[in-house]
């Protein structure tokens, strides 16, 4: 497409000429000076943690620094690849997508946006590698090294997932990074690269400056290529992506994070043709409670991630991880897992007309609701801990301490039910004024709410963990009545209509 009739500019300056009036030299200043305030503000915290980069790090922390740094470079691009990336916004989409313009203009601003996200996550990146690998010696420019090694990382596979967005082909090199990614961090986990890590974190700085350019030069290859496949992008993939963008926007100006739950549940389900099977004999209780065992079943990769994600507070332990945050990993992860799978009482409790046509009540169908979160949950904790155990981070108590995993399921069963069924965020909740500024109750009673349980059910694991005493008798006893109190209070003091 030549000329005028191809070109996006005339259309977009005829969209600003009815559009909003231009920014002042007023609203010029006011950015400047929040971003001055922004960079004061961070300044000390960031000198801080880069001066606490230098050093040389234990060869066995190494390895587990690594894997973390693939796992996040694969989320990373998965994060990505779900997201499009390339997305327009509706009004964009509605018509200029599918008009003779330029596909290359029109996507160009969106281009800009993601090289800014992936040049932010390279920055990262960079330190993490820092931290990871040590700075032996001239702090200043390996850090710098590692910072243009990062970037050029992200940005790549920012724009690897720009030419999967546009070509099937590119989409299995995408797939094929992410699992050799994976494949890396397993390696680095088991140790037998320990002296190739080594030998990387005391490379000469010449060595570090021909690894930054060679990562820059493919770097630069990938986005030219990227750039290109702009063109080619098919528009149903711009209009697939601009809904998801639609209903990211919904929700950040709601401030409602569930509803974007709630829109990759049913995205992913819509997309699917569903085989039919006759569902086995059970009570009216277990009945409604089977879909979500089907569900989970139905999603074999899902159950594979989540359990597979049980090594990583193992991972964290050896990357040098505290007790206190060994132990925040796992309740979380467990958590999160148990929550997961919770979604048939978020839905009875949304549509209560169409629990009262299925003759089961309240009670009764949150005690089935909670058997599938209590087993994967459980699950989850007793594997993330013998993980643990096998590594010898836990030595207190050998073979014993998985034995919290299923003694904390129905405290995480409970708290997952009360997170889903909680009501959306009161946004006119008061403000609390505090020295460090205004703080709405709205979100902050939002996010608490189920999190109590847990805290409360959990909580003699939650010690054992910190402590690490040499006795877990008391702790393991003190657990099981506590989760199953929980429970219990939770399933006898619940109301319909109401969150929790």
């Amino acid at each position: 497409m030549t000329g005028i009739e191809g070109s996006v500019r005339p259309v977009r300056a005829y969209l600003r000429s009815r559009g909003r009036t231009r920014a002042s030299l007023l609203d010029r200043y006011v950015s400047g000076f929040g971003l001055a305030m922004l960079a004061a503000v961070l300044g000390q915290p960031l000198t801080t943690v880069i001066s606490g980069l230098a050093g040389p790090v234990e060869p066995g922390r190494m390895g587990a620094g690594a894997a973390l740094l693939a796992l996040a470079l694969a989320g990373f691009l998965a994060a990505a690849r779900a997201a499009g990336p390339v997305m327009v916004p509706g009004s964009d989409a509605s018509w200029l997508v599918l008009s003779p313009l330029s596909r290359r203009g029109l996507l160009g601003r969106t281009g800009r946006v993601l090289l800014v996200v992936a040049v932010v996550a390279g920055v990262l990146l960079g330190v993490g590698l820092v931290a990871a690998l040590g700075a032996p010696d001239q702090l200043v420019w390996r850090l710098l090294g590692a910072l243009v090694l990062g970037v050029s990382v992200s940005v790549g596979g920012m724009a690897l997932a720009v030419l999967g967005q546009a070509s099937q082909s590119w989409q299995v090199w995408l797939t094929a990074a992410m699992v050799a990614l994976l494949v890396l961090a397993v390696v680095f986990v088991t140790g037998q690269v320990r002296t190739v890590l080594a030998i990387a974190a005391a490379a000469p700085l010449t060595a570090v400056a021909a690894a930054a350019s060679g990562a820059v030069v493919a770097s630069a290859l990938l986005v030219r290529q990227a750039w290109t496949s702009l063109e080619r992008i098919p528009a149903r993939a711009l209009l697939k992506g601009s809904t998801r963008a639609g209903h990211l926007a919904t929700a950040t100006v709601g401030l409602d994070p569930s509803a974007l739950t709630w829109v990759v549940e049913d995205n992913h389900w819509k997309a699917r043709t569903l085989t039919s099977r006759p569902w086995p004999s059970l009570s009216a209780p277990l009945a409604p409670a089977w879909q979500d065992w089907r569900r989970a079943g139905r999603r074999p990769g899902r159950l594979a991630v989540m359990f597979g994600s049980a090594a990583l507070p193992a991972v964290l332990a050896q990357a040098g991880g505290s007790p206190v945050q060994l132990g925040v990993a796992v309740l979380v992860g467990a958590l999160a897992v148990a929550v997961a799978n919770a979604s048939g009482a978020r839905r009875d409790h949304d549509n209560p007309a169409l629990a009262r046509l299925l003759g089961v009540g309240l009670r009764p169908a949150l005690a089935a609701r909670a058997v599938l979160p209590a087993v994967l949950g459980g699950a989850w904790a007793a594997t993330a801990l013998a993980a643990l155990t096998l590594t010898g981070v836990l030595a207190a108590g050998p073979g014993l301490w998985w034995l919290f995993g299923p003694l904390a399921a129905p405290a995480l069963a409970a708290a997952a039910l009360r997170m889903a069924r909680r009501a959306p965020i009161d946004h006119a909740s008061p403000v609390i004024d505090t020295p460090g500024g205004a703080i709405p109750t709205g979100p902050l009673f939002w996010a608490a709410t189920g999190v109590d349980l847990a805290l409360i059910g959990c909580l003699p694991a939650a010690m054992a963990l910190a402590t690490q005493p040499g006795d877990l008798g008391p702790y393991l006893a003190a657990q099981a009545v506590s989760g199953l109190a929980v429970l219990a209070a939770y399933i006898v003091r619940a109301r319909p209509g109401k969150a929790g």
